[in-house]
């Protein structure tokens, strides 16, 4: 069997948390028969790679554009768009240390970068996943408070405590997070007589007791969350709420936005969830067919990273009128609604509805 075998069974990710195979080389010497590994190969070396490279460019610039685009214009400076640059800017921090550490492990049979470096790496992986989740859950509190306490959250729903409220999400992260770069490593073992390294969850660490919390609370918590917010937000528009109609359609627009990010997102990061969790608890078997589902999983997942931007500019006039500016170098026109400073009145009428 050839050395990159151990590459091929660590290959979709350089985090054991976001790893298809955890590089466990009595694994290969077990399962090897169980696939076509040519063909496997041929995929992970070549395709993967390219699409991750596709992936990277694209949530790169995507998401510097969300960020310029909501800095550049004051008139579309709101609480939503506040969050959706925090979303941004953890989206560009997982393409950043993700995407090209994944790539190297495609190519390459041991882990290249030193154990600090894996250890860095696998806590800001984790960090920047935890970040793009509960900003979501920000998000739909804006919502929330939006559609069924109008009035009530308009002193609450401003700009300084929006960036407090990710402030306060960021310290907490980085800190609960900690653990993650704890019990990361880089392993070294002998295979067919040279010596290899792996950056894993180091031996005296339970994969388990670390992927099934990471699961429910990265994923099915805040989506549940997420629920109830707007399941309540339905039944106070069931009731019927009385403002102006422009106030209604400027709510239900961000209001759809925000839920279509968060469907987008749960979509996306299910299968590879799941796929994780059963590997975890060893229930995962390995097969051509289950290596081709968790490749397509995990190029679903980091799809999320660069798709945003692409839902802004399709369902925002003023993000795609934002965009066009900057990718044509348009000057700034009176023409352009909402592109401007926004006077008192406008932000007061739109608590913070402006996209």
């Amino acid at each position: 069997m050839n050395l990159e075998v151990a590459n091929t069974t660590d290959a979709l990710n350089c985090s054991t948390q976001f790893t298809s195979f955890e590089g466990d080389v009595e694994t290969c010497r077990n399962y090897y028969h169980g696939f076509e590994y040519e063909f496997v190969h041929r995929i992970l070396v070549v395709v993967v790679p390219l699409f991750f490279g596709i992936i990277g460019i694209l949530g790169l610039v995507g998401n510097l554009l969300v960020v310029v685009v909501v800095a550049a214009n004051p008139g579309m400076r709101s609480t939503t768009n506040i969050l959706i640059i925090n979303l941004a800017v953890a989206d560009l921090l997982f393409v950043m240390f993700c995407i090209p550490f994944t790539a190297t492990d495609f190519v390459l049979p041991y882990w290249p970068f030193g154990n600090i470096w894996c250890k860095i790496v696998q806590y800001m992986i984790i960090v920047t996943a935890y970040a793009s989740v509960y900003t979501l859950i920000l998000m739909s509190l804006d919502r929330y408070l939006a559609v069924v306490h109008p009035i009530a959250s308009m002193s609450w729903r401003t700009e300084i405590h929006a960036i407090h409220a990710i402030c306060i999400l960021w310290v907490m992260i980085l800190t609960l997070s900690i653990p993650a770069f704890v019990i990361h490593g880089e392993i070294h073992y002998i295979f067919q007589g040279q010596n290899l390294t792996a950056c894993r969850i180091l031996d005296q660490y339970d994969w388990t007791s670390y992927q099934v919390p990471f699961f429910l609370s990265s994923y099915v918590m805040p989506l549940v969350l997420i629920c109830v917010f707007y399941m309540f937000m339905l039944a106070r528009l069931w009731r019927g709420v009385r403002t102006s109609a422009e106030n209604r359609r400027g709510r239900r627009r961000v209001t759809r936005l925000v839920v279509i990010v968060v469907v987008v997102f749960a979509f996306c990061w299910c299968p590879i969830q799941m796929i994780l969790v059963l590997k975890s608890l060893d229930m995962y078997p390995l097969t051509t067919a289950t290596i081709m589902v968790q490749i397509v999983s995990h190029i679903l997942a980091y799809t999320n990273s660069c798709i945003n931007p692409f839902l802004y500019a399709f369902l925002s006039d003023h993000f795609r009128k934002a965009f066009r500016k900057i990718i044509y170098c348009r000057p700034t026109t009176n023409s352009d609604n909402q592109m401007g400073p926004a006077t008192r009145t406008t932000r007061a009428a739109s608590a913070g509805d402006i996209l």
